[in-house]
């Protein structure tokens, strides 16, 4: 199956390898897990990781662009309904004509998944963390003011008398 990194990153063709590190850094942000608590982002993160490693490295972006070419040419020869129902089966029925960048992209496939796996676990450990400091912090809080309540009731007491 073809991916259009470019769409992915949302950028272009042309785009400059410093483009290319802020658009990664942009769709990391905007689609990363605690800026969306109530959405499953991890896939889109994958593809974002996936892009990235392919489009930053020299060679397997040129290799990469050769084949983005015969894939648009592919989907030219293609009919695509008015509505893309069937766009996802022209880019599962596209065959890479460059076995070595098929390669290179299924193992950057498996790098984004470990470290769209590694960001979650990262993201929950930071969330743990944050819930026991939070605790710890609102502990001794309560206990000051707990500390402070005892005195004044003490010194209130006193004056009363």
């Amino acid at each position: 199956m073809f991916i259009d990194y470019y769409e992915i990153l949302d950028i272009t063709v042309t785009a400059s390898l410093e483009e290319i590190k802020i658009a990664f850094r942009t769709q990391a942000i905007k689609w990363h897990p605690d800026r969306n608590p109530n959405i499953d982002t991890t896939e889109r993160m994958q593809l974002i990781n996936e892009a990235y490693l392919i489009l930053k490295d020299p060679e397997a972006r040129l290799k990469y662009d050769v084949e983005y070419l015969k894939f648009k040419e592919f989907t030219k020869t293609k009919k695509v309904s008015k509505d893309n129902s069937d766009e996802q089966d022209i880019n599962s029925n596209y065959q890479f004509f460059d076995d070595v960048l098929k390669k290179w992209i299924i193992n950057a496939r498996k790098q984004s998944v470990n470290l769209a796996k590694q960001t979650i676990e990262d993201f929950k450990g930071m969330a743990k963390v944050g819930i026991k400091e939070g605790y710890k912090a609102s502990k001794e809080v309560f206990l000051f003011y707990l500390f402070l309540s005892v005195i004044i009731f003490i010194v209130t007491k006193s004056c009363n008398h």
